[in-house]
């Protein structure tokens, strides 16, 4: 539905019949950790998340989820590699 609260005119997954069911009944602007991001909306000269109403929460345990400015670091697991079996493999093909 139609954001009727803060963001009037954008379309908002929080809207209902009723209005805001968000708990406090609006949402909240961005902070700094957020700027960047590709997913920030601008209205009335305040951003606003599209995903999240209180932006704040998702950076308290670390990176947000759905953070596309924060390259993520991505470990390689190494799996222990048998050499027997590795030698049979590389015979085969």
């Amino acid at each position: 539905m139609i954001c009727q609260t803060v963001r009037k005119g954008t379309e908002c997954f929080l809207m209902k019949s009723k209005g805001c069911s968000y708990m406090g009944g609006s949402c909240k602007p961005i902070v700094e950790q957020c700027a960047g991001c590709a997913k920030i909306t601008e209205v009335e000269g305040v951003s606003y998340c599209l995903c999240f109403p209180e932006p704040e929460s998702k950076w308290l345990n670390g990176t947000c989820t759905m953070a596309t400015h924060v390259k993520r670091d991505v470990e390689q697991i190494k799996k222990k590699i048998n050499p027997l079996k590795a030698s049979k493999k590389g015979i085969r093909s």
